[in-house]
This record gives C-alpha cells, sequence and structure tokens, in this order.
C-alpha cells in the first residue's frame, strides 16, 4: 500500500488503506480541526523530533472495554487505602509534559514533541482532551491524557513517578466511563502492560465500525470534574 501525502486540507484517505504496518500518511498538520477527524476515523499522529507527521491506523488495534478493566486484588488495595488523591483535568499541561519527560528513557524515546503537545493543550482548552492525575502528599506522581470523542476515550500516553500511580489514575478514569456509559478506550498499539490491565487486541474493521456507532453518542466536553 501507497503511503498518502496529505495536503493542506483537513482529509484524510480510507484508514483501511494503510500499510502492514498502520501507516497511513505522512505531513499535514496538527490542528484541532485535523485531529478531531483524525481521531474520527481511527487514525492518529505518532512520529518524533526531525521527522514529518506521520498518521497511523494499525491493524489489529487495542481497545479495553471499561467493563472488562482487570482490577485485581492488590491494586484495589492500593485504590482502597486513599493513598492517591485523584483529579481530573486539574493539571493537564503538567501531565502532557511529564508523559513526555519520563518517556525519554525508554526503549522507544518520547514520541510527543513540543508540536504535539502544544496541539494537545489546544484540544484541551476545547474540552475535548482530558487529563487524570494522582498526587501524593500535595505531588503530581502518576497520570494519563487522552481525547474525548461520544462514547470513546483514546488514550495517549500515561506515566508515573510512584508504583501504581497511573493504573489508580486508570482505575478512576474506567469508573467515570462506566458511568457515563462510554463504550470503549483506544489504547492505540498491543502492550503486555495493557493487556494484563485488560485491554484486547481487535480487527481495524471492528474497531472503525464500534468507533461510528460510539461517535452518535453526546459528547462530554469541558472540563471533567471528579464527580
Amino acid at each position: 500500500m501507497p503511503v498518502y501525502l496529505l495536503s493542506d486540507e483537513p482529509f484524510f484517505p480510507d484508514p483501511e488503506l494503510a500499510r502492514a504496518d498502520g501507516l497511513l500518511a505522512i505531513e499535514g498538520d496538527l490542528t484541532p480541526e485535523r485531529l478531531i477527524q483524525a481521531y474520527a476515523n481511527g487514525i492518529f499522529p505518532w512520529y518524533s523530533d526531525g521527522e514529518p507527521i506521520m498518521w497511523w491506523s494499525p491493524n489489529p488495534r487495542m481497545v479495553l472495554f471499561p467493563k472488562d478493566f482487570k482490577r485485581t486484588k492488590s491494586l484495589r488495595r492500593t485504590v482502597n487505602k486513599g493513598l492517591f488523591k485523584v483529579t481530573f483535568d486539574v493539571a493537564f499541561e503538567k501531565v502532557i509534559n511529564l508523559c513526555a519527560s519520563t518517556r525519554k528513557n525508554d526503549e522507544w524515546g518520547t514520541w510527543i514533541t513540543g508540536e504535539m503537545i502544544d496541539a494537545y493543550i489546544a484540544l484541551h482548552n476545547m474540552g475535548l482532551a482530558h487529563s487524570v492525575e494522582s498526587w501524593l502528599d500535595g505531588k503530581l506522581v502518576g497520570g494519563l491524557y487522552g481525547v474525548s470523542l461520544g462514547g470513546v476515550f483514546f488514550g495517549e500516553s500515561m506515566f508515573h513517578l510512584v508504583s501504581d500511580a497511573s493504573k489508580v489514575a486508570l482505575w478512576h478514569l474506567v469508573d467515570k466511563l462506566l458511568s457515563w456509559n462510554f463504550d470503549l478506550i483506544d489504547a492505540q498499539q498491543e502492550t503486555p502492560h495493557l493487556s494484563r490491565l485488560g485491554a484486547v487486541a481487535i480487527e481495524r474493521k471492528k474497531f472503525l465500525h464500534l468507533l461510528n456507532k460510539s461517535l452518535d453518542k453526546p459528547a462530554k466536553q469541558g472540563r471533567w470534574t471528579e464527580h
């Protein structure tokens, strides 16, 4: 399959035309309009500094159905102890920057470029991107962020400075999404860590079908709160 070169128009080719590795297109921009259309079509950006913007639609797709989140005994004990204070949309910029900085030393490096950070902050200011924060003794020690459209939360990245801090944030996110009758969390790429938390790989065609149905649900825009 060819890789498509995007124009200045916020248009994407059919995600089913992606290469075997999931790469669909390059170039374009990270305007809110482009990003919203990308997510609505099951496409996301992923690239490093010095590279063109790359747009992906992998097959299979890793997703977490909220009802299938694995609440292990050890994680349940941690949550019940109340060690962490969990908030929503209190420190989005801190969360995305810590996601970027803590990934610099992992095997993949960071793909959260300065350009990406600015783009998702813009989505956050529009009420479309959200963060979950875990605090310990007043310090931000874990969290995650992503984009919400319809009944889907598109998870982008998570970080932890203290063991279980990001998992506790995910626990509370899942509770909120269940209360709002969300259909799924898009986890994008397959990883053993996500599998242990209950995420599964599904065919892209099925993912796109579920996504299209979920986008018909009312959006939960604006700042999210703890309740």
